[in-house]
């Protein structure tokens, strides 16, 4: 939960690293409150028609949607990619997979050009 609530804390932070641990556990989190939200919708008969949530889900989405964002610009940095990276979700499926991929993998060790590597920062706070 301490990673979740540190990637709400950093709402539009784009620029620096974010460890995998810190992105998988904000991910986790975001998609367990998410089903929540949604069960909320349909437990108080307040969901849209045919779709299945409603405005708490809305709600919730709007609340995270530049957080994970720019926690995912920042995996991204930390193996050493651009954040321009996250266009290939727009690839269909394929560009899905191949985002999974990269934030899946290992973060650079030492700095590069987009920061100190977190690993190291953590481990001396």
């Amino acid at each position: 939960m301490d990673w979740y609530l540190k990637v709400i804390r950093q709402y539009a932070v784009f620029n620096g690293r974010a460890r995998r641990q810190e992105y998988w556990m904000f991910v986790l989190f975001n998609l367990i409150f998410a089903v929540a939200a949604i069960f909320l919708d349909n437990m108080f008969g307040i969901t849209m028609d045919g779709i299945g949530y409603g405005p708490i889900y809305g709600l919730y989405i709007l609340a995270v949607f530049i957080p994970g964002l720019a926690v995912a610009v920042r995996r991204l940095h930390d193996i050493n990619k651009s954040g321009f990276m996250m266009f290939l979700a727009l690839i269909p499926i394929l560009g899905a997979i191949w985002l999974i991929v990269l934030m899946a993998q290992e973060g650079n060790v030492g700095p590069n050009q987009y920061g100190a590597d977190p690993k190291t920062v953590a481990s001396i706070s």
